[in-house]
């Protein structure tokens, strides 16, 4: 490096390494012109993050002869970013939040829902109770989540009470179901069904004919289907 003048200052442009509360620091002076037009003299401080070690002396060593080198080539950069260690100089991505995972809306669930029962029912359950609620879903005219109130509105107006009922009752399970596994956080429908009154004559009725004539056929034709199997 460059000697010092008697006062302990270094000559204009020679590079010291300093130690700064145990850390490294690069110290030099040198020209630069200011906006006015003049050339003064600047006092750089460039701190390195490096441990006053042997170590770390070395490595600073390295970035305080590469800051000489361009003081006597006429190359130097005025801003220090060309000197700064590489842990300075890297680039901090911007924290993101993580992204929420794609909602799923209640067809979806409703076919995750009866794939998961289907080895748990009979076969005529699974062909005409569940294919029968599936439909009732696909022509909702919403399936999202968020509008449990419109689906509930939408079945009682366009089912009878008892089919609304039964309807929102297994919606129900199946949104239970879908948040033990994982797969929503909470059911908008838990409680819908309860709010239904059925007339005392569907309800007699149900009870002498639970099921329509294409029920009754699906029924039959499931039974002997899963004969044939």
């Amino acid at each position: 490096m460059s000697s010092k003048k008697p006062n302990g200052y270094s000559n204009r442009g020679s590079v010291q390494i300093k130690n700064s509360n145990g850390r490294l620091q690069i110290v030099f002076s040198h020209p630069i012109t200011t906006e006015a037009g003049e050339i003064k003299t600047k006092r750089f401080y460039l701190s390195t993050r490096h441990d006053d070690t042997p170590l770390g002396r070395q490595q600073v060593s390295t970035i305080a002869a590469k800051i000489q080198r361009d003081i006597d080539y006429g190359e130097f950069d005025a801003t220090l970013a060309k000197y700064k260690p590489a842990a300075s100089l890297e680039t901090v991505a911007p924290k993101t939040r993580p992204s929420s995972p794609k909602k799923q809306d209640l067809e979806q669930l409703w076919e995750q829902y009866t794939e998961f029962k289907k080895p748990q029912i009979s076969p005529s359950t699974y062909a005409v109770d569940y294919r029968k609620y599936r439909n009732h879903i696909a022509n909702l005219p919403t399936k999202s989540l968020d509008d449990a109130v419109a689906i509930r509105d939408y079945l009682i107006a366009n089912l009878t009470p008892n089919a609304a009922k039964r309807t929102l009752t297994n919606i129900n399970a199946c949104c239970n179901w879908a948040m033990k596994s994982k797969l929503i956080e909470s059911n908008p429908f838990r409680g819908m069904a309860k709010d239904i009154q059925i007339p005392k004559s569907e309800t007699t009725e149900y009870q002498i004919n639970p099921f329509t004539p294409e029920e009754r056929d699906a029924i039959i034709k499931a039974f002997e289907e899963s004969k044939l199997l």
